[in-house]
C-alpha cells in the first residue's frame, strides 16, 4: 500500500464509518467502509480512542469519535440537498480520500461526480471496492491538490466551470499549511462559477495549541501527519476568496449535532478555546 501519512488518515475516518454503520443508532450505513478501512483502519482508529479515551484517568479530550460521524451525516445531508433542491450538476469530492458516496447514496441523473486525489488513493480505493458500482456518473481525477496541475487534470475528466457545483473539502484543511489553504481556496473558487457550492470543516487556530488536544495532537504527530492550520474565523478566511460561507460548531444547530455531540459548545469566538467547525456556503 503506497499511502503517505496524510492518506492513511482516510483510513481512519473509514474505520469510524465502518464502526459508525455497526451502531444500533447509526447515524448513517456505510456497507463500503469496513472494506475501505483494511487492515490498518482499525489499528489508527484504536489509537485515537486511547487517546480520547483513556483506560486510567478521566476524558480530557474535548473532540470524540462522534465528531466524524456527525461530519459524514451532515455532508450527506448537505450534497444530497444542493443536488436535488438546487440547479447543481455537478459534484467534487477534494479529496475523495476513502469517501463511498458515489456508491451508498442515490443521485439524479444529471450529476457528474468527481473524485479528486492522489492516484496511490484512487488505486488502493479501487481495489478494495472490488466490483462495487457507482449510483451515478463517476469520474475520478488522479491529482495533487497541491501540484500545479489539477485544476487541468479536473477540467480533462469532464468537470464544466460554467456549470454549478458543488464542492466537498473534507477532512483536509487540517493537514495542509495555510500557504497551501489559501491557494487551493483561491484556486477552487476560480473554477466555481457563482451560486456554485463549498463545504469544508476546519479546526481553530486555537485548537492546534490547547493543551487538552495534546493527547490526539500527538497521536497525528506520531503518524507523520501533524495538524498544520486551523482559523479562528473561517467565515472571513472564506470571504478572502470569494466564498460567502456560514461556520457552525458540532452540536449546534437543530442538524449538526443529531442528539450525539455530548459536549459543551462554544457560544463565543473567545481566542483561546478550542473549536471545530463545518462550513457551508456558496461562491458569491
Amino acid at each position: 500500500m503506497d499511502l503517505g501519512a496524510v492518506e492513511r488518515t482516510a483510513l481512519l475516518t473509514a474505520a469510524l464509518r465502518a464502526r459508525e454503520t455497526g451502531r444500533a443508532d447509526r447515524l448513517f450505513a456505510d456497507p463500503y467502509a469496513a472494506a475501505l478501512a483494511g487492515e490498518l483502519g482499525p489499528d489508527l482508529l484504536a489509537e485515537v480512542l486511547a487517546a480520547t479515551f483513556p483506560p486510567s484517568g478521566k476524558r480530557t479530550v474535548p473532540i470524540t469519535p462522534d465528531y466524524n460521524s456527525i461530519r459524514t451525516r451532515l455532508f450527506d445531508d448537505l450534497l444530497q440537498r444542493a443536488v436535488t433542491t438546487e440547479p447543481i450538476s455537478q459534484v467534487v469530492l477534494a479529496p475523495a480520500g476513502m469517501d463511498s458516496r458515489a456508491y451508498r447514496l442515490r443521485w439524479p441523473e444529471r450529476v457528474r461526480y468527481f473524485e479528486v486525489d492522489r492516484p496511490a488513493v484512487l488505486d488502493y480505493k479501487r481495489s478494495r471496492l472490488g466490483g462495487a458500482q457507482p449510483q451515478v456518473d463517476h469520474r475520478l481525477v488522479p491529482t495533487d491538490l497541491v501540484g500545479d496541475a489539477w485544476e487541468d487534470d479536473l477540467l480533462a475528466a469532464g468537470y464544466d466551470p460554467a456549470l454549478p457545483s458543488t464542492w466537498l473539502f473534507e477532512g483536509l484543511l487540517y493537514y495542509i499549511p495555510g500557504n497551501d489553504t489559501h491557494r487551493l481556496l483561491d484556486r477552487a473558487a476560480a473554477v466555481m462559477t457563482p451560486g456554485s457550492q463549498v463545504a469544508a470543516d476546519i479546526p481553530s487556530a486555537a485548537c492546534l495549541t490547547d493543551p487538552r488536544m495534546r493527547p490526539l495532537l500527538d497521536v497525528f504527530a506520531r503518524w507523520g501527519c501533524p495538524f498544520r492550520f486551523g482559523s479562528d474565523d473561517p467565515e472571513a478566511l472564506f470571504r478572502e476568496h470569494g466564498l460567502t460561507v456560514r461556520a457552525i460548531h458540532p452540536g449546534a444547530g437543530e442538524t449538526a449535532g443529531y442528539r450525539r455531540w455530548a459536549d459543551p459548545v462554544p457560544t463565543s469566538p473567545r481566542d483561546g478555546v478550542h473549536r471545530l467547525f463545518y462550513v457551508h456556503g456558496h461562491r458569491h
